[in-house]
């Protein structure tokens, strides 16, 4: 099956530095010299001092060079630099264990595999190669544990338990101690589609001990799981039934049921045992049928002992029936680095709907726990958990699968953080969320958008609001913020809000405004949430002049020293904004003055055959800039199309959360409700504005984060409990509103 690299949540790798520290080895023989000196037993006296540090210095220079066993190769020291430097790299990390396993000793296989397997705890595979050198080079205590620490980071693995069963099969001398692994094995993965192989160890186990009862036990319990060889399991089951005595496949239990059951009906009731039938699942215990009449002896005792089985083979085929296909869907039931398919994603999907509709609690958790071993890489399915595990008031889990999520299989993904900081502030945890907001921002991800925006949003929260400014603040001063001037222009406008809209603060919204544009001042984006911003505030006369002189220095023809030139499209919707804006609040003069200005910049063509032939501006001009056109004056009636108006009255109120992985746009989910479109707005300039809104990135979802941690290119889901559209989606040189 190949290795299986579970990435759920565990431990984070510790340090190489640390890893790779130990003592050095002493080396080589004596020499002779010094050996007399020191072995001085012949009756020769004692040595001079002075004889006994000239005899102890020779013998330092003649002894043979220390071989140090710690010593790194060159190789080693490249591996472990590359490693050091990138984690994540699972072939560099393959190639070190090779060449340290080339040595055969064994302090250097001890640390090779500790630091990998801290990074990825679920290669089942490598758990069972790292038993393996303990057995060779060191002791049997090392084998359990190592062997213990693995079904410990991966317990949900069937292989895993039967690599550790058929080593304590060969090893261990107590029956009961390696019966009690298989029983521990069979809690946590009896009930998997593929557990046969942990089954067949079991009952081979049984058959070389000719225990045929406790083999009867466990081919009654196999019989009550839908697994995939359970037709092989039944013939089976047959065979052996009726190769064996009635009295041989009983338990005592069961033997004691059917006295009880056969004695006189008409003798005292104080002279009948009374049985009690103990409630099972079916796995970690066998099922006690005993409503059956049981003889000692006879065929027809024997047909009904068979019959009950045969009634637990037909309910498991029945529900076999039912997730056949959802199963043979899966195929790579194990971790490994490299991405799953969108079909075998989906189908985890679709298979967790139908066990949480039908399948009961239990159910549930093991099937989630199977998925985050193929889907370890996926934030997605540890939200998905973790919302799961909270809506059935199970907070223990749902902390324990965000733990592992977080600390070790999706640690570098910034929305995991993102999730864990919002989930902690509604369990009260300030700490914790807390914690999670600076990890984003002091190592993973500094100058991500989402994580300031919400990060200042949670500390207002918590009536930190010169705490929440400061984020803001610092964020500008990053060199990546101030490397890419679309990014810098969207975070100015998100401070902007921030104190407008959040903090009730107009005043130093406009200050924050004011800098952005002495600093981008020919940015299409501020200059069109400027417009807006003082549009939404009742601009008078000195507000009208301001954003009239704001837009005459960005479409002017000439190039603005230092800054870039704007395309023709983007000054020509400048223009057209401008006009919707000063028609809306400026006087018939400045409208007449905006409107030569316009005519002047972008003349309207000659004649009807020349507009004909026109060629119509670059797809990204939107629709409403193209209705303008033919004459600036009119006043458009057409509907708006595309996403609601950017104005403090629509979007930037609009804190709506969202549903967490249910929103995603998956082909296996139902596709989301398509909102009706926002009615136009009775002012001109907003009409117009809401269609050219198409600067701002959103910051509301987690699909532009940078590359995945070797994961598939699947789209992530919206953020847990986001703020609603925010700007819409667009990448600025490689860095969009999610991340860079």
């Amino acid at each position: 099956m190949g290795d299986q690299v579970e990435m759920g949540d565990a431990v984070s790798a510790a340090p190489v530095d640390e890893l790779m520290h130990g003592a050095a080895a002493a080396g080589g023989g004596s020499n002779d010299a010094f050996a007399a000196v020191e072995g001085n037993g012949n009756g020769n006296g004692h040595v001079s001092e002075a004889m006994e540090g000239q005899v102890q210095e020779q013998a330092a220079e003649e002894q043979p060079p220390v071989v140090d066993l710690e010593a790194l190769t060159p190789e080693e020291e490249r591996l472990w630099n590359v490693v050091k430097e990138d984690a994540a790299d699972f072939n560099s990390w393959t190639s070190l264990i090779q060449e340290a396993e080339k040595l055969e000793v064994l302090s250097k296989v001890e640390k090779t595999y500790d630091a990998f397997l801290a990074e990825f705890p679920l290669c089942y595979g490598y758990w069972k190669k790292y038993a393996d050198h303990e057995l060779k080079l060191g002791s049997s205590e090392k084998v359990v544990d190592v062997y213990e620490r693995a079904v410990k980071a991966v317990t949900y693995s069937v292989d895993m338990w039967m690599n550790y069963c058929t080593y304590a099969m060969e090893k261990f001398e107590d029956p009961e101690a390696i019966r009690g692994l298989f029983e521990r094995g069979i809690s946590f993965v009896g009930t998997d589609y593929l557990s046969h192989l942990l089954w067949d160890k079991y009952l081979e186990f049984e058959h070389m001990r000719s225990e045929w009862s406790r083999v009867a036990q466990i081919y009654t319990r196999i019989l009550q799981v839908p697994l995939q060889q359970l037709d092989r399991y039944h013939a089976s089951f047959r065979h052996f039934a009726y190769s064996h005595p009635l009295t041989e496949l009983m338990t005592d239990e069961e033997s004691e049921a059917s006295k009880a059951a056969a004695a006189p009906k008409d003798s005292p009731p104080g002279d009948q045992e009374i049985t009690t039938v103990p409630e099972t699942d079916g796995v970690t215990e066998p099922a006690k049928p005993a409503e059956v009449t049981l003889e000692p002896s006879g065929t027809e005792d024997l047909e009904k002992y068979v019959a009950v089985r045969e009634e637990f083979y037909k309910t498991s085929k029945e529900w076999d029936a039912k997730i056949r296909d959802f199963e043979i869907a899966i195929r790579r039931p194990y971790f490994h680095v490299r991405p799953l398919d969108d079909a075998q994603l989906g189908n985890w999907h679709k298979y967790l709907d139908f066990i949480e509709k039908e399948g009961g609690i239990e159910k549930t958790i093991k099937l989630y726990e199977r998925c985050l071993i193929a889907c370890a890489n996926y934030s997605e399915y540890w939200v998905r958990y973790v919302h799961r595990m909270d809506e059935e008031g199970k907070i223990e889990s749902a902390l324990d699968a965000l733990h592992r999520a977080s600390s070790t299989f999706v640690k570098r993904r910034p929305e995991i953080h993102l999730f864990a900081a919002r989930y902690q502030e509604q369990l009260a945890d300030i700490k914790g969320a807390r914690a999670s907001y600076e990890v984003l921002s002091n190592s993973l991800a500094p100058g991500l958008l989402e994580a300031i925006v919400k990060h200042a949003n949670f500390e207002k929260r918590q009536g930190n609001g010169d705490t929440a400014c400061s984020l803001f603040e610092s964020a500008l001063e990053l060199g990546k913020i101030k490397e890419d001037s679309r990014a810098r222009a969207v975070l100015y406008i998100q401070y902007a809000r921030f104190l407008d809209q959040v903090l009730k603060s107009p005043e130093k919204a406009r200050k924050v405004y004011s800098t952005a544009l002495d600093s981008l001042p020919s940015s299409k984006t501020l200059l069109e949430a400027v417009t807006n911003f003082e549009a939404s505030h009742h601009p008078g006369i000195s507000e009208v002049e301001y954003v009239n002189s704001l837009v005459d220095k960005a479409i002017a023809p000439s190039k603005i020293e230092g800054s870039s030139v704007l395309s023709a499209a983007d000054r020509e919707e400048l223009s057209i904004i401008r006009l919707e804006f000063v028609d809306s609040f400026g006087s018939v003069e400045d409208v007449k003055k905006s409107e030569a200005r316009h005519v002047e910049y972008f003349p309207p063509p000659k004649s009807t055959v020349e507009s004909k032939k026109r060629p119509s501006l670059d797809n990204s001009v939107p629709d409403r800039a193209k209705v303008h056109k033919p004459y600036v004056g009119a006043t458009a009636t057409a509907p708006v199309t595309g996403p609601p108006a950017y104005s403090g009255q629509t979007q930037w109120n609009t804190f709506a959360p969202q549903a967490g992985y249910a929103q995603q746009s998956q082909g296996w989910q139902q596709p989301p409700i398509q909102q009706p479109t926002p009615p136009v707005q009775s002012q001109q300039w907003n009409q117009g504005y809401a269609a050219h809104q198409g600067g701002y990135a959103g910051y509301g979802g987690y699909t532009s984060y940078g590359p995945p941690q070797q994961q598939a290119p699947v789209p992530q889901q919206p953020p847990y409990g986001g703020y609603g559209q925010g700007y819409p989606q667009q990448e600025v040189n490689g860095w969009s509103s999610g991340g860079w």
